[in-house]
């Protein structure tokens, strides 16, 4: 048997603390960035979701100093989420580890999701040294700072919100990374099209929003003899339905039409999102571009 992560520890705990006021409406999954929490309850029950932060405070108060609930969706180009602060300490700055990296936040106007540890990993593990990485949806850093730490990286680590682009090159700073990873400002599509053509061994697409748009703009970043494209996506996908399909067919589709040569080298499901959404990634491996994209 494998033993239990201090993580699922925290959030079983934290089911069995509040049960006796109808658990159901706090989800038994948050999430942990630093030593802030930040949980999942319905919008018209303040008095349930101060409970379970009052919880996570007596039960974890050396590692969560502040516990906040998630009143939207992530949204908008900047990938931000409203917070409501409920328990701790009223702020939404922390420092968050990961792999041995250090990554400075605010989980109010940035993202960064501890759920994509394993992703963060294997593509890290991914990248070749001397190899060039274009990262068109950085944020705080984390995918760039990764890879920059595995190996002997150059990263152009691109994101439009200001409010990450700062955290970004502190986080750079934070990491010893400053010789590797090249903080960039602005949007992708523009900033690949006029200064990163044909650059990149590698791709990074970490945006599910946004990706499927900005994928000519991905091609048109790798270098004449190709490379790899790692691809995000949100993918509806009914019962009976496989979302990974789904995803590669709609990239498929798109690809065929523009006249790349290429193959799915990996695609798996990360993780749900709600009921029957999920988010998905392929790793494109790109042989052949057309003059177009040269």
């Amino acid at each position: 048997m494998f033993p239990m992560n201090k993580e699922i520890k925290m959030r079983c705990g934290l089911k069995a603390r509040v049960s006796d006021m109808n658990s159901d409406k706090v989800y038994n999954s948050y999430d942990l960035v630093g030593d802030i929490a930040i949980i999942k309850t319905p919008l018209d029950d303040m008095e349930c979701s101060k409970k379970a932060a009052e919880a996570i405070m007596r039960l974890y108060h050396r590692r969560v100093k502040a516990v906040f609930m998630q009143t939207s969706a992530v949204q908008s180009d900047f990938r931000v989420r409203q917070l409501t602060f409920l328990a701790g300490e009223n702020r939404t700055v922390t420092v968050y580890k990961e792999h041995g990296c250090l990554f400075k936040v605010d989980v109010e106007r940035c993202y960064i999701s501890p759920r994509l540890l394993f992703e963060h990993k294997r593509i890290s593990e991914l990248a070749v040294p001397g190899e060039v990485v274009v990262n068109m949806f950085s944020g705080v850093g984390c995918f760039s700072i990764f890879i920059a730490k595995t190996l002997n990286t150059k990263v152009y680590s691109i994101d439009i919100n200001p409010v990450a682009y700062q955290f970004m090159q502190e986080n750079v700073q934070l990491n010893n990374v400053s010789d590797s990873v090249i903080p960039m400002f602005g949007d992708s599509k523009e900033i690949v099209n006029s200064q990163l053509r044909g650059v990149a061994d590698r791709v990074l697409m970490p945006l599910p929003e946004l990706a499927f748009e900005y994928l000519p703009c991905a091609l048109l970043a790798l270098k004449r003899s190709g490379g790899c494209i790692h691809y995000f996506d949100f993918q509806h996908a009914a019962r009976g339905e496989d979302p990974v399909e789904k995803t590669c067919r709609k990239v498929v589709n798109c690809l065929d039409l523009l006249g790349v040569t290429f193959n799915i080298a990996f695609s798996r499901v990360i993780r749900s999102i709600g009921p029957n959404w999920y988010q998905t990634v392929l790793d494109i491996s790109v042989s052949d571009l057309p003059s177009k994209f040269l």
